[in-house]
């Protein structure tokens, strides 16, 4: 028996496709909600009262100490033991998020932290609240600083989809399972299956650098606008 099947590959193209496709969607919906989420975490950990302090590090210390698939088995399987039902796609939403906005957090925090305190200092002197300095000073500039790290989580989270196959979201890596559980298939369909990863995710990167050369390029023309 010949271990790749064109026949069933292309059969199979059109299901894996559409699982691709929702795979594409979560990534999208997790990573939107991770960049705000985090930003908020990061601003929360730096600025807040010490509770909320206390709060944010214990956040991000229960998620980066457990399993991201722990996470998610936690949120949908264990959650309706007291009364919270949550449907397979929310569940995976919820549990990305929250695990990629407590890291994505943490990058923000260094990138604020990088910035020269001078530059906050003279922000307050010139009678900007700390907002008005956040916004217009210090996080344009931080973000132009964590923008390649940012854009590897993108390609991380786009490869950790495939975890929510354990709580029974159909993303293709699902639907290879279930194919390869009729059929038998599994080198054809694992095969199919990754390189579907592969061109999705090589794409994704060259995205990164596109965005990442753009960023470097506005930065060398304000730097020479000043000057």
């Amino acid at each position: 028996m010949e271990l790749f099947n064109p026949s069933v590959a292309v059969a199979s193209l059109g299901p894996l496709l559409a699982g691709m496709l929702l795979t594409v969607e979560l990534t999208v919906i997790v990573i939107t909600l991770s960049l705000a989420f985090g930003l908020l975490v990061a601003l929360a950990r730096l600025y807040g009262p010490r509770w909320l302090v206390w709060l944010v590090v214990a956040y991000v210390e229960v998620i980066r100490g457990t399993p991201l698939l722990l996470q998610l088995i936690y949120i949908y399987y264990v959650l309706p033991e007291v009364g919270i039902y949550l449907d397979a796609f929310t569940a995976s939403v919820i549990g990305l998020t929250l695990n990629y906005s407590a890291y994505i957090s943490e990058v923000y925090r260094s990138g604020i932290q990088g910035i020269a305190k001078g530059q906050s200092d003279a922000a307050l002197a010139l009678g900007m609240t700390l907002p008005l300095s956040l916004r217009r000073i210090i996080l344009p500039q931080a973000i132009r600083l964590v923008v390649p790290a940012l854009g590897n989580f993108l390609i991380s989270l786009f490869k950790d989809t495939a975890l929510c196959s354990v709580v029974s979201v159909q993303e293709v890596l699902f639907t290879a399972q279930l194919m390869a559980a009729r059929n038998y298939q599994y080198f054809t369909l694992y095969t199919v299956v990754g390189a579907l990863y592969f061109v999705v995710g090589f794409l994704a990167a060259r995205l990164v650098d596109v965005l990442e050369r753009r960023n470097r390029a506005g930065y060398r023309r304000r730097r020479r606008a000043r000057a």
